[in-house]
Formats: C-alpha cells, sequence, structure tokens
C-alpha cells in the first residue's frame, strides 16, 4: 500500500475506562480499523486531561486516576476514512460514553512498511 500526498488524520478522544463489552474500547477502535485496511493507529494515554464535565484528569501520583485520557490517531485516505466513520460512531453508542472525534487535512511525506 502507497500512502503520500494529502490525507485526513482522524483522531478520537475517550477515556481509559471507556468499554465495549468487556474491552477497553481503544483497543476495539484499533482492531477495528486494522479489520477495515486503514493504514495504521496508534493509542496514546494523556498524562492531564479535561473535558465537558471539566474534571480533571491527571498522573499524577497523589491524584492518580483510573481513567486517563486516551487519544487514537489514524491516518489514510479521506474515503477510508470516512468509511470507518460509521464504525465508530456504533462503537461508541455501544461503548454508551462520550468523547471527541476529529478529522484534519494532513500531508503524508513517507509511509513504509517494516521489514
Amino acid at each position: 500500500m502507497e500512502l503520500k500526498g494529502e490525507a485526513k488524520l482522524l483522531r478520537i478522544f475517550i477515556g481509559e475506562s471507556d468499554k465495549a463489552g468487556h474491552v477497553p474500547l481503544y483497543e476495539v477502535i484499533v482492531q477495528e480499523a486494522k479489520q477495515a485496511g486503514l493504514a495504521g493507529a496508534t493509542a496514546w494515554k494523556g498524562i492531564l486531561a479535561y473535558g465537558p464535565n471539566s474534571r480533571i484528569r491527571t498522573a499524577k501520583i497523589l491524584d492518580l486516576s483510573s481513567d486517563m485520557p486516551i487519544i487514537i490517531e489514524i491516518t489514510d485516505e479521506e474515503a477510508k476514512i470516512n468509511s470507518f466513520l460509521p464504525t465508530l460512531h456504533d462503537l461508541f453508542e455501544e461503548a454508551n460514553c462520550g468523547g471527541l472525534i476529529t478529522v484534519e487535512r494532513v500531508q503524508v511525506i513517507k509511509y513504509l512498511h517494516g521489514k
């Protein structure tokens, strides 16, 4: 697969404790992205955040949260990202969680498969 030039970056913000069934939602999203044939997905754990409820989530040792922010980033062609959005919507419904989904234009400089 070649991915070069203009593409889309799908960014998903959820909580670490969000689940689809008994599986962390971020794991399900990454697995679904792989099954959909998207170029790649990465889940990041945040260290400090707040969302619509204004509750601060932090990784400070004295205020250790078990619900740290998770950001999943997926980059691919616009059509593939757009076709993944209904799956993502269904996963949010199944998990019954809040979150934020954004899409932005990116320029892919290089995308290579490992050897």
